[in-house]
């Protein structure tokens, strides 16, 4: 062994042009690894949640094992498509923001053509994956990349850029509805109602830690929209979020453990509400990676629903 090592070694310091291609190639890796986000998972669990519920519902408890690595990998690489867009889209935005100025493109070091190239790559791997799936899938992916595509670009020009947020996280429920039963249901959409709901809820919450930045650069958010009136919204955003998910919930015909997940679900709400109770950036940065925690919540109870049926 000491004989290998000393091998390599020897190798390396007679062929420094490959080393320093080695070290270029792993910082690139580690760009595009921060320019993912893959260092910060909590955007593929806020899209994996409402995925999960789907598929648990859609089949009874018992998801297809190639339907459900599919649409978990998906959501990984959606996510990663997702923020890499942002970034390119926000390129000359981050700089002027305190907490983005940091990011990869902002800071100089991925380049706007690169960032386009990576986005391609994972949105053609992402519809390869879909098109082992139904027609009716692959229709809706479709409409599902156009949403994740062009929600970056929204902030500019609309004041509801987390709606349409809600409705690209979403778009993966009838998405699991049909690749796993060939429909999408009333249940489905009620569904996707909810989660777009949820989704204005979060992504508010997040835009309140930038809304002095936001507004100094002219990035519009409902953060901004609402204005002092964020928490009474955001307070009904998530009333309503609740009644939605127990529509959904009987028209499922989920039990008990759902409505004690609900219920959980509502103590979480009523948390992150005391949470942004000063609008201070790091209460409703808390806030918004509470709801991770709902998320989970709401599966549990679907899981232990058909469970012990």
């Amino acid at each position: 062994m000491r004989r290998l090592i000393s091998g390599i070694e020897r190798w390396y310091a007679e062929h420094p042009q490959v080393e320093r291609a080695l070290l270029r190639a792993l910082e690139r890796a580690e760009q595009y690894w921060l320019l993912m986000r893959f260092n910060r998972p909590i955007g593929i669990l806020l899209l994996l949640w409402p995925t999960l519920w789907a598929l648990w519902i859609a089949g009874d408890g018992r998801p297809d094992p190639k339907v459900f690595v599919v649409f978990v990998v998906g959501v990984v690489l959606m996510r990663a498509a997702g923020c890499t867009i942002n970034d390119y889209a926000d390129r000359k935005f981050d700089p002027h923001v305190a907490r983005t100025r940091d990011r990869p493109i902002a800071s100089g070091r991925v380049t706007p053509r690169e960032a386009l190239a990576l986005f391609a790559v994972l949105g053609l791997t992402a519809f390869v994956l879909v098109l082992t799936m139904n027609r009716l899938t692959v229709l809706l992916a479709l409409i599902g990349a156009a949403l994740a595509a062009s929600y970056p670009f929204m902030k500019r020009w609309t004041w509801l850029p987390q709606p349409y947020l809600g409705a690209a996280f979403g778009w993966a429920i009838p998405m699991a509805f049909a690749a796993q039963t060939g429909s999408v249901p009333p249940v489905a959409w009620v569904l996707f109602i909810s989660t777009v709901l949820w989704a204005t809820v979060y992504d508010t919450q997040y835009a309140m830690v930038d809304r002095d930045d936001d507004v100094r650069v002219g990035i519009r958010s409902t953060a901004i929209l609402f204005g002092d009136n964020d928490r009474t919204i955001i307070a009904l955003l998530q009333v309503t979020t609740l009644f939605g998910l127990l529509l959904a919930g009987q028209r499922a015909g989920l039990g008990g453990w759902y409505l004690a997940a609900l219920g959980a679900g509502a103590v979480l709400f009523a948390w992150q509400q005391w949470l942004i109770r000063k609008r201070d950036r790091d209460g409703c940065f808390r806030a918004f990676l509470n709801n991770n925690w709902f998320g989970l919540v709401v599966f549990v109870g679907i899981l232990l629903h058909y469970l012990f049926l």
